[in-house]
């Protein structure tokens, strides 16, 4: 009896989380509608709100910014708007903050996350997943001896919060294994091992 109430619960969580996680996401883009002026909002016309709407708009907004930011005339535009929120006193820091972190995770010239590499940490003979992120620059890189990398350490189940570290390049294993089998790996506690 145990057993098979464990075999549903298999079947069912991970069907469950994965629909509240979309219904999520699809719910808070389809709020993009709410930008439209009240009489071109397609449920005026129809009566009722189509579910996904919004994200259609979302996302062509998304690519229509994308597209303007690449000529020269959008990107002066983006780059007064920079200017005007490096102005403000607490937007700057939290503006600032997340543009770099978005610029080093979605940039396609960044190397962010881009290998995955097996460290001892947190102490010699414990091994764990970690993310090549690049090197050390600036005044640290003066202040390091030997030629080092810069990692991040994941945390299990949640990749979103870890550890930020220098390493020797000589006590970092590079993985031949992808970004996302090496998540996979990390979410699952080492449950889903990635394919050889």
């Amino acid at each position: 009896m145990r057993k098979y109430f464990i075999t549903g619960l298999l079947i069912w969580v991970p069907l469950a989380i994965t629909l509240w996680v979309l219904n999520l996401i699809i719910g808070t883009m389809d709020q993009s509608l709410l930008l439209l002026p009240e009489s071109w909002r397609p449920a005026k016309f129809i009566g009722f709100n189509i579910l996904g709407l919004g994200t259609i708009l979302t996302l062509v907004i998304v690519f229509v910014t994308g597209l303007a930011a690449h000529n020269f005339i959008g990107h002066q535009i983006v780059l007064w708007w920079e200017a005007l929120l490096s102005r403000i006193p607490v937007v700057k820091s939290i503006y600032s903050s997340v543009k770099q972190v978005s610029d080093t995770l979605f940039s396609s010239s960044g190397n962010a996350f881009r290998k995955a590499v097996l460290v001892q940490y947190p102490r010699q003979g414990s091994w764990t997943i970690a993310f090549l992120t690049g090197v050390p620059g600036g005044e640290v890189a003066h202040h390091l001896n030997d030629a080092f990398v810069s990692i991040y350490v994941p945390t299990t189940p949640n990749p979103t919060s870890g550890f930020f570290l220098m390493m020797p390049r000589s006590d970092v294993i590079e993985l031949e294994m992808s970004v996302d089998e090496a998540l996979k790996y990390i979410v699952s506690m080492g449950v889903v091992a990635p394919g050889q």
